[in-house]
C-alpha cells in the first residue's frame, strides 16, 4: 500500500512511518520542509495527491507546548495548523484523478465535555461547549469529502504516552526526582495511549476495509483518573509519586482555558475501536509504562 502520511516528521508520524514500513507499505510524507519520500504542503496545494492508496493527516501545532503563551495569536496557529492541513489534504483527494481508498485523520478526546461521572464512547454527543471541542468539530468537519469512493476515518485520540516525546517527555524529570504527584484534584480522568497503539490502530484502519467513521483512540483501561496516573509512573520508576502540582500553578504556566486539558478530564471508552478488531499491544497503563520508561 502506497499511504501520504500529512505531519510524518512529528511524534506519532514517526511511530507510524517506521510501523508502515515494517509491514512492508510505502510512505510518502508531507511536511514544510522538501526531502526524499517528501512532498511540500505547497507542492501538494499546486501540483494535487500523487498517486496513493491512503492518505493520513497527523499535522498540528503542539497546544501543549509550555514555551508559548496561550494568547490570540497562538490560538490562530492552533486553528490553522490543523484545518488548512486537514483541508488541503481533503481537497486533494476530492480533486484526485484516481482517489485514495482511505483517508484518516486524528483529532482529540477533547470533543467530549470534562465530566467526573459521564462515560462516552464514539456515538457520544460533543464538540461545541469550549474552545479545544469546537476545534474537534471544525476539524473534523474540514476533513470531510463528498461521495464515497474513499473511505474516511476520524481517530479521537486520548493523551498519548511514547518514549522521546509527547506528555511522559515533560514528565518525566520531576518524576525521576521524586517531585511527581497529581495534576489539581487528581480526580479528573486521564484518558491516555500507548504510541505503539496509536499507530497500531491508525494501520489497521488504514489495512481494513470494513473500519469507517469515528474511532476513539484510548486504551481500554484508560478509564484512569490523574492521580492513579500518577501513582502508576512513579511505580514504574519506582520513585514516590505524592506531590500534588496546584491548580494555580498549572492555570499560571499554561493559561486558565488551557489549563483545562490538564485540569479537568473525560471518561472515554474505545467501543468502536475494539468491535473494529483492534487488538491492543498495551490494553493497561502498568505495562505501557513500564516500556515508556525502560532505558
Amino acid at each position: 500500500m502506497r499511504v501520504l502520511v500529512g505531519g510524518g516528521t512529528g511524534f506519532v508520524g514517526t511511530a507510524l512511518t517506521q510501523l508502515l514500513k515494517a509491514k512492508g507499505h510505502e510512505v510518502t510524507l508531507v511536511s514544510r520542509k522538501p526531502g526524499p519520500g517528501r512532498i511540500t504542503w505547497d507542492e501538494l496545494a499546486s501540483s494535487g495527491l500523487p498517486s496513493c492508496d491512503a492518505a493520513v493527516n497527523l499535522a498540528g501545532e503542539n497546544i501543549l507546548n509550555p514555551l508559548r503563551r496561550w494568547n490570540e495569536a497562538f490560538q490562530k496557529e492552533v486553528l490553522r495548523s490543523r484545518l488548512e492541513t486537514t483541508q488541503t489534504l481533503a481537497n486533494a483527494i476530492a480533486n484526485a484523478p484516481q482517489p485514495p481508498k482511505a483517508w484518516i485523520i486524528v483529532t482529540g478526546v477533547a470533543y467530549y465535555q470534562p465530566s467526573l461521572t459521564a462515560k462516552y464512547d464514539e456515538d457520544s454527543p460533543g464538540g461545541d461547549f469550549d474552545f479545544f471541542s469546537n476545534l474537534v468539530t471544525k476539524w473534523e468537519a474540514a476533513a470531510k469529502i463528498p461521495g464515497d469512493s474513499t473511505r474516511q476515518v476520524v481517530v479521537r485520540s486520548g493523551v498519548v504516552l511514547g518514549r522521546g516525546g509527547g506528555a511522559i517527555g515533560h514528565m518525566l524529570l520531576p518524576f525521576r526526582l521524586g517531585l511527581g504527584g497529581p495534576i489539581g484534584s487528581g480526580h479528573q480522568f486521564f484518558p491516555w495511549i500507548h504510541i505503539g497503539d496509536l499507530a497500531g490502530i491508525l494501520t489497521h484502519a488504514l489495512e481494513t476495509s470494513r473500519v469507517h467513521g469515528i474511532l476513539n483512540g484510548v486504551a481500554p483501561a484508560s478509564t484512569t483518573t490523574n492521580a492513579e496516573f500518577a501513582r502508576a509512573l512513579g511505580a514504574a520508576l519506582g520513585r514516590p509519586a505524592f506531590i500534588p502540582v496546584p491548580t494555580s500553578v498549572v492555570q499560571a504556566i499554561f493559561g486558565r482555558e488551557r489549563a483545562i486539558m490538564l485540569l479537568e478530564g473525560q471518561k472515554v471508552v474505545p467501543r468502536r475501536t475494539l468491535a473494529s478488531g483492534y487488538r491492543y499491544s498495551f490494553p493497561e497503563l502498568g505495562t505501557a509504562l513500564k516500556e515508556v520508561v525502560a532505558s
